[in-house]
């Protein structure tokens, strides 16, 4: 049996190291953890595991289903998901079919009207574009497995990024190092917004958390050290460990994912490169006191004031809106 380390399995597959330790959080993957070996391992048997939940991601199955095709080994369970599945890409077929077809006939009748610009008045066209739900994805129909990477590739690119201003405000951080960094300081916020009764006091609160670990780790990679922030009243005290920051607001770009969806992080920074009208802004200081390797790329979890409150509240179901630092090209 050959072991893989946590990075080679991540370069094999083209995942961030923190998908992989939220797919063992979930119970997806169950990782070797020798007693001579300060990180995880991967025995054939976990890989070809997590080949399997790759191949079934890619074709648009919820993790949640994932686990149970996989525990339970039914092959109807997996019959079920894939119909599921197909009806919701017939239906986007259906859909782009009829965009198409109204897109060429809008053509047509432009051509006919003319220089000046007006749209068809034709009340049943109008009715179909105006049942039309917007499309995330632009759709192709590939021949063969042999073709899913790329067809995946198209199917991920983000349509769906937001620019926002994140406006100043008054920071509580929390900082942890070392193995599951990320949910020890947000233990820490927590605990702190609950002793300061902060959803009364302010239940416009935000909560943000971000890698800084001690040089580059790459854009959606494993965490060597986490920080969460939360806003908080100007005048409130905030006790040892936990630091009080001034965060100074700024533009970015902003995309949404469930929870585990890390790999994303690659994405909007591709879209950020890519932009005809934003750059850049990753070494903008935006934070004092500002430490080496902060206030990067931020991550916002969305509705923390009901989630906090819910004490059945299940993080697989957090969703976070991932936020690149940008500016203005020019």
């Amino acid at each position: 049996m050959e072991l893989q380390s946590i990075s080679e399995v991540s370069k094999l597959f083209g995942i961030s190291t923190r998908t992989l330790r939220y797919y063992e959080q979930i119970g997806l993957i169950t990782p070797i953890k020798k007693e001579d070996f300060a990180y995880r391992s991967y025995d054939d048997a976990t890989v070809t595991r997590l080949r399997q939940i790759i191949i079934l991601r890619k074709l648009r199955i919820p993790l949640k289903q994932i686990a149970e095709i996989l525990q339970r080994g039914d092959a109807a369970l997996a019959i079920e998901a894939f119909e599921r599945s197909l009806s919701e890409i017939e239906d986007e077929i259906t859909a782009l079919a009829a965009i198409r077809s109204i897109t060429k006939e809008f053509i047509e009748r432009l051509r006919l009207n003319g220089a000046r610009f007006a749209l068809p008045d034709d009340e049943s066209l109008l009715e179909v574009v105006d049942a039309l739900t917007v499309s995330k994805i632009n759709f192709r129909e590939e021949k063969s497995m042999s073709e899913l990477n790329q067809a995946s590739g198209k199917l991920t690119k983000l349509t769906d990024v937001r620019i926002v201003y994140l406006p100043p405000m008054t920071i509580a951080a929390a900082s942890a190092t070392g193995e599951g960094c990320e949910g020890v300081a947000l233990g820490m916020i927590d605990q702190f917004v609950r002793d300061n009764d902060l959803l009364k006091v302010k239940p416009d609160l935000r909560q943000f958390g971000f890698d800084c670990s001690a040089g580059a780790t790459g854009v959606g990679q494993n965490s060597h050290k986490y920080q969460v922030w939360v806003s908080i009243p100007d005048g409130l005290d905030v006790p040892p460990p936990l630091v009080r920051r001034t965060f100074a607001g700024g533009l970015y770009a902003a995309h949404m994912i469930q929870m585990g969806e890390f790999d994303h992080w690659t994405l909007l920074h591709e879209w950020v490169e890519k932009s005809e009208k934003y750059i850049n802004d990753w070494n903008a200081v935006r934070c004092s006191p500002c430490e080496d390797g902060m206030d990067r790329c931020l991550e916002e979890q969305l509705n923390y004031w009901g989630n906090l409150q819910n004490p059945g509240f299940n993080g697989e179901h957090m969703q976070l809106d991932l936020l690149f630092p940008v500016r203005l090209r020019g």
